[in-house]
């Protein structure tokens, strides 16, 4: 289900499809998923969710810092979009845009995936010196940003948004640091 929502959103993605695409056997997705369609796109949201949450936390305790931490998640998401032909993009925002408005279930399962993207990349930024105000809206920011450049980056099939994006964000990350260290 993930694939194909990130490659037909979910709208565009059947139960028969998914079905197909897993070489299921029919039946075992209505035993594990009895409440159809919505319960599986949660399901692939969350795993989405916890895919990107690991490349944070892979990026952080090895990238030597914020800044290169978040060039180091861009440039993997680049890498991504980059190989799949720009197929691929980040399934969350897919799922946001298409029925954040008519599903509660479906826009909490994408809440919670931004959030839980949100919360590791403030800690990161607070453990570089950020109060926990200012690393909180810095994340919130860096989220929203690499999303954004994922969806331009596929419109545009290019990955010179995401590059962009890369650079933009390791500097304001790099300044609001300085400025905070000047600060104290």
């Amino acid at each position: 289900m993930l694939e194909l929502i990130q490659t037909n959103g979910y709208s565009g993605t059947g139960l028969n499809a998914v079905i197909d695409h897993a070489g299921a056997p029919r039946g075992s997705v209505y035993f594990h998923f009895p409440e159809g369609k919505e319960a599986l796109g949660a399901a692939a949201v969350d795993l989405a969710r916890a895919q990107f949450e690991t490349l944070i936390a892979e990026a952080a305790a090895t990238a030597g810092g914020p800044a290169a931490a978040a060039r180091s998640t861009i440039e993997a998401l680049a890498s991504i979009v980059v190989e799949s032909d720009f197929q691929l993009g980040c399934p969350v925002s897919v799922v946001t845009l298409e029925m954040g408005a008519n599903s509660d279930r479906l826009r909490q399962a994408c809440a919670t995936a931004f959030e839980s993207w949100i919360t590791p990349v403030a800690r990161l930024l607070e453990n570089g010196g950020l109060g926990a105000d200012a690393a909180r809206s810095l994340a919130t920011v860096i989220v929203s940003t690499i999303e954004g450049a994922v969806i331009v980056a596929r419109a545009l099939r290019s990955a010179e948004p995401l590059a962009a994006a890369a650079d933009i964000v390791s500097q304001l990350i790099d300044q609001r640091l300085q400025s905070t260290a000047v600060a104290r």
